[in-house]
């Protein structure tokens, strides 16, 4: 009698969160109970882009979206550094760890794509494919700030382990990076 009921409480416990999760979309849109699922789960998060506060002529981009539990993290980043026309370019990777501390979250990646132009009297980049950098975030609810791992050797030559950043010493111009904290249950 026992496994009747019990295949009945999970096809229950299904549907409930099937249901919940069309209630909370409404009518203008329509997921699987799977995708309802999986973004109403609570896990720890960075998301977000923008641009630092910089001299004019020297632009620095960051996006985040990262998702998951310290080395259980997924998602993707991206940075673009651009002096003038002359010199920059860009990397991006994927998310290897993320962990959060109320509005502070710490992530690294590895680098899959990089392609930087190099100029006169500026610094070569190189090839930054599978070095993993780190990235730091605060979120305060007004002013977005953010630290990067390579801040003190100036170019980022230097893997970090996982889920190292500096302090968030850099403000935004414009943009905002969410962080949601979480941590497991003990």
């Amino acid at each position: 009698m026992a496994r009747m009921r019990h295949p009945f409480a999970v096809s229950a416990a299904v549907l409930t969160v099937a249901l919940a999760g069309t209630l909370a979309l409404g009518t203008t849109g329509s997921a699987s109970a799977t995708e309802t699922v999986r973004k109403t789960a609570d896990e720890p998060s960075l998301t977000g882009s923008g641009k630092l506060k910089r001299k004019p002529g020297d632009n620095v981009h960051f996006a985040f979206n990262a998702h998951g539990f310290a080395d259980k993290a997924h998602g993707t980043f991206y940075v673009s550094h651009h002096m003038g026309k002359q010199w920059g370019g860009y990397f991006k990777g994927r998310i290897d760890c993320l962990l959060t501390g109320g509005p502070v979250a710490v992530a690294t990646g590895i680098v899959t794509e990089s392609h930087f132009k190099s100029a006169p009297g500026l610094p070569a980049i190189g090839n930054l494919r599978g070095k993993r950098f780190g990235f730091t975030v605060l979120d305060d609810g007004k002013t977005n700030r953010l630290g990067y791992s390579w801040a003190m050797d100036g170019l980022p030559k230097n893997s970090v382990g996982k889920c190292l950043g500096s302090a968030p010493f850099e403000t935004l111009e414009k943009g905002h990076f969410k962080v949601h904290h979480w941590m497991p249950k003990h």
